[in-house]
């Protein structure tokens, strides 16, 4: 992997930050990061702030990224709220942020001669789909209206838009389309079923599961992901663009991630069924068999032992609130 500065928007958000940290402490990559504290914390990358290889510019990219920002080789482009609480609270934003904002991106990287441009894209663009596992060359099944339009619609216009770039201005980009990605950083009320299930298993709530809970999910650990990202976006040959699967490829139901965490936290909470959510996917798996060709990836952290390391992470946490 060559060295040289990185840029990564969305930086201080819980995907974000575990890069920026890999990048700097592993890697040894200088690193600025982007991002307008709307879903991130300066929080999440308080051991990163006096590390002299470390930048920190609060800017939303759906502004242009100002001209005095340092030029990189590399731009991981993160930047846009992924939870359903988040995406709730301004869903324009969300589809901005994914289309405009990735524009300034791929503008900021022709000026500064970036090598690559690395797009995170989302499962979420194959919609509900019909077929499972999905792989890449799936069209997907996406409702334009429906209730995640602007997440789902704002991610595959993006997709659109680096492929444009590519053909017309001849930017190298990288598509990675995340699965669902949990671990030690999450935000505790960001909405996900993960995040749900573990504060209300440690609080000693009733585990709300919405619909039968026969929902098919994979759940892919953060350091996982995070190699994943990283060893598209700067390992892969320059000719390979994607879009590319990264996350888990094993099944579970949503009932059955209910019961692990039970087990995970030894809590005696039950499960509460409520009525389905409107748009949710019944089936989200990725075929990942490109992913193993082209990166010689594949997650290889077990879903008990993520969910024991995350659990630890928000026990901490609401026992660090508890006596503040």
């Amino acid at each position: 992997m060559a060295k040289g500065g990185v840029m990564v928007t969305g930086g201080a958000g819980f995907i974000g930050a575990h890069v920026c940290r890999k990048l700097l402490e592993e890697l040894g990559h200088p690193v600025i990061c982007l991002d307008n504290l709307s879903t991130g914390s300066v929080d999440n990358l308080a051991d990163l702030l006096a590390n002299p290889d470390f930048t920190f510019v609060e800017h939303d990219i759906t502004h242009p990224i100002p001209e005095d920002v340092p030029k990189c080789l590399y731009i991981l482009n993160l930047a846009c709220p992924g939870s359903p609480v988040f995406l709730q609270r301004d869903k324009e934003k969300a589809i901005l942020t994914s289309i405009l904002g990735l524009r300034n991106v791929l503008r900021f990287a022709i000026t500064s001669r970036s090598e690559t441009v690395f797009q995170a894209s989302t499962g979420a663009v194959y919609g509900d789909p019909e077929v499972t596992p999905q792989r890449e060359s799936y069209p997907g099944r996406v409702n334009p209206v429906g209730p995640l339009a602007c997440y789902e619609e704002g991610k595959r216009a993006a997709e659109a838009l680096c492929l444009a770039y590519r053909e017309q201005c001849g930017i190298r980009v990288k598509i990675g389309r995340l699965f669902n990605t949990y671990g030690p950083g999450m935000h505790l009320n960001a909405g996900t079923v993960v995040a749900n299930f573990l504060t209300q298993a440690l609080r000693g709530q009733p585990l709300t599961v919405y619909g039968d809970g026969r929902q098919i999910r994979t759940f892919c650990y953060i350091d996982d992901m995070v190699d994943g990202i990283l060893r598209l976006a700067m390992d892969t040959p320059g000719e390979f663009t994607g879009p590319l699967n990264l996350g888990s490829d094993v099944e579970v139901s949503i009932r059955e991630l209910a019961e692990i965490v039970l087990e995970v936290t030894a809590a005696k909470s039950e499960i509460r069924t409520l009525p389905a959510s409107a748009g949710t996917a019944r089936l989200r798996r990725p075929e990942i068999g490109l992913a193993k060709q082209q990166l010689g990836w594949e997650p290889t952290t077990g879903l008990q032992e993520g969910l024991e390391k995350t659990a630890a992470y928000f026990r901490t946490v609401l026992e660090t609130s508890a006596e503040t």
